[in-house]
């Protein structure tokens, strides 16, 4: 079953939203975090976000904009890094409440009640059809770069952001694809590298050994790797909109569910 539902949503959301710029490791954190603790949830989705924005890259990155991936990922890679460390730190607090459920015990814990804000607030972006008119200048391009790396080391939500600020900037698709994937394995690479100093002390890998996550997140990956190749063939098929609108509904559901513990 955890197969079936981490390796599922991998390769159906990275096939939806290739083009999208984001959705993978909103969607696929979730899943993940039916079977991990929600820390290591994300330190998990962002491996398989970075394996998949590398074979992007692969397939696209000649096109990018270099000059955007500048000004957008650096800031973004450092700010990655603090909400990585911001992350670390809620996960160390106690819960806050506990019920249960069939018998089985659940847990509301800051980490979860942040992230579930998050994802309400990224759900809001997504949902709300006047957000999609907003217009940003290039000059806020080195803010969007922080806000998007901050949101993705504290929770992987970094792709909402993302798109909100380079969709703006009158790219062609092909170059707002390139340019948002080659930024986002900029912002994976600091992430992970402070994911893996946090859990130096081998709680992530005891956690995902003890479940067989390491081969999970392999095949997930590999999930993701068909799923990216094959919306390469969706492009005139999916539009933007309805994208965000799956999207944000099932931000919302999720972060409904994380938020009150059940997941």
């Amino acid at each position: 079953m955890i197969y079936l539902v981490v390796c599922g949503t991998a390769l159906l959301v990275s096939a939806l939203t290739l083009f999208s710029g984001f959705g993978l490791g909103t969607l696929l954190m979730p899943a993940f975090a039916l079977f991990f603790p929600v820390e290591v949830a994300v330190a998990a989705t962002a491996v398989v976000h970075l394996a998949n924005n590398v074979f992007k890259a692969f397939l696209l990155g000649r096109r990018a904009d270099w000059k955007v991936v500048a000004v957008f990922g650096v800031p973004g890679a450092l700010a990655a890094l603090a909400g990585a460390g911001l992350l670390d730190t809620l996960a160390g607090l106690p819960p806050l409440a506990t019920w249960a459920l069939a018998g089985r015990p659940r847990e509301v814990t800051v980490v979860k009640l942040v992230i579930a804000a998050l994802m309400l607030a990224f759900a809001v972006l997504d949902l709300v059809p006047a957000l999609e008119r907003v217009r940003i200048a290039r000059r806020w391009l080195a803010l969007g770069g922080l806000l998007s790396g901050f949101f993705g080391g504290l929770s992987g939500h970094q792709g909402a952001l993302r798109t909100a600020f380079l969709a703006k900037l009158g790219l062609d698709a092909q170059a707002f694809v390139a340019t948002g994937t080659v930024a986002a394995v900029i912002v994976d690479a600091a992430r992970l590298s402070a994911y893996g100093m946090a859990f130096a002390a081998g709680s992530l890998d005891a956690v995902l050994a003890e479940r067989g996550g390491v081969a999970l997140v392999a095949a997930a990956s590999a999930a993701a790797f068909a799923g990216s190749f094959a919306g390469t063939r969706l492009l005139r098929r999916v539009t933007m909109r309805s994208i965000r609108a799956l999207v944000g509904v099932m931000l919302a559901l999720v972060a409904l569910a994380l938020g009150t513990g059940l997941v």
